[in-house]
């Protein structure tokens, strides 16, 4: 995959649609920056709340991407963020799977201006951390995210006297639940707020936020388009795991180990900073869960150090096989919470070194995963954390 320079691609207009065992789904683009079968496919969620899923291509969640592409695309994202939000700003990245999208594209901002505040919704309390909203994303396999304040004061003062709001997630498809976050954080205290920025790789929402919330909201994306799912009335629904859990687990999560949760304004690369790789090296690395931003720093310093590298990440969102997803590999959490998490598109074999990162210890990452992978797990430094190196084994 290569990304053109241009800003957008000749007669963007494509219809595009794929069956899926509970009805057919059909999209129509109406813009793109690059050709949609860049930036997406299809797949099917074990939900019975939902049955697709836009899967994307340049994220680094479901499929594994080079690191150079996730970047452009963060930074390309980014800069159709007008340049006149009055400040501060607070940038919000959707757990679980738009946290490094987020955090890229306020690394991005952050280069621009000195007055951002970068948050993440989670569903893992921190111990220690001061609770300031609740929102729920309804359609979701895991549906309640939690929002905390900063501990930095300057950062807690940026969110709180925060005039611009961007919201980050890969996709919107009807806006609802970036409405449901500025509600609640209007309703928490946050009355500040002049502007809104929805900011999306693809956009289906047909600019439902704004049409909710009023002109002071506009949206950012790579695509626009709309999509039509005819579903069967009489499709079985499909028995999903049990994922909704908002809880902490055997190794739960301590405020001075936090990254985003608590806010940042800054991105320093310190996950594993001694690793050498060989040039031309076939690595994969993997965050897991919500921990994918200093995975994914660390996988785009070893492609710059002239490996080839790609980066994928560990999720609990059940999806079924099929369509765009090609393997799945089911494992416990590594939060001690015993649910299931999932590793998609992953063929061990076509890798000299795969990297499993983690920001619980060691111990608490599944053997199975590990063994399947023939990983080394390099757990995040803060507490007694440290890296174990495993044999080889095979991943169906």
């Amino acid at each position: 995959m290569t990304f053109p320079a241009t800003q957008s691609i000749p007669n963007p207009m494509r219809t595009l649609h794929a069956q899926l065992s509970r009805g057919r789904l059909e999209v129509t683009t109406q813009r793109s920056d690059l050709p949609p079968e860049t930036l997406f496919a299809f797949a099917e969620r074990r939900n019975p709340k939902r049955a697709f899923l836009f899967v994307s291509r340049v994220l680094g969640r479901h499929i594994p991407v080079r690191p150079l592409y996730i970047r452009e695309s963060t930074d390309r994202l980014a800069g159709k963020i007008p340049a006149d939000l009055p400040g501060p700003v607070l940038v919000i990245g959707m757990a679980e799977t738009a946290v490094g999208l987020g955090a890229g594209v306020h690394d991005a901002l952050s280069r621009q201006r000195d007055d951002t505040v970068y948050l993440v919704s989670t569903r893992h309390p921190v111990v220690g951390g001061e609770l300031f909203t609740i929102f729920e994303e309804e359609h979701s396999h895991a549906s309640s995210h939690l929002i905390y304040q900063p501990q930095d004061a300057e950062a807690r003062r940026r969110m709180r006297e925060a005039r611009s709001l961007v919201l980050v997630d890969d996709e919107a498809s009807t806006g609802k639940t970036f409405i449901n976050l500025y509600r609640a954080l209007r309703g928490a205290g946050l009355t500040g707020i002049e502007r809104v920025v929805t900011a999306t790789l693809t956009d289906w929402s047909a600019n439902a936020v704004a049409r909710s919330i009023g002109n002071a909201a506009s949206s950012a994306s790579l695509l626009e388009g709309s999509y039509a799912f005819h579903e069967q009335a009489d499709a079985p629904l499909p028995e999903m795991p049990t994922v909704n859990t908002v809880a902490s687990g055997a190794w739960a999560l301590q405020a001075e180990q936090d990254w985003g949760r608590l806010g940042v304004m800054s991105h320093a690369d310190t996950l594993a900073t001694n690793l050498t790789v060989g040039i031309g090296e076939r690595i994969l690395v993997i965050g897991t869960g919500e921990f994918v931003w200093r995975p994914f720093l660390l996988a785009e310093r070893l492609e710059r150090a002239g490996a080839d590298v790609q980066f994928g990440s560990t999720t609990r969102s059940p999806i079924a096989l099929g369509h765009a997803i090609e393997r799945a590999h089911a494992f416990n959490d590594n939060y001690g919470l015993g649910i299931p998490n999932f590793l998609y598109n992953v063929d061990p074999t076509r890798y000299d070194r795969i990297l499993l990162c983690s920001e619980t210890p060691v111990a608490a990452v599944d053997p199975s995963l590990v063994a399947a992978l023939g990983a080394e797990v390099i757990a995040d430094p803060g507490s007694d954390f440290s890296t174990t190196t495993t044999t080889e084994g095979t991943l169906s």
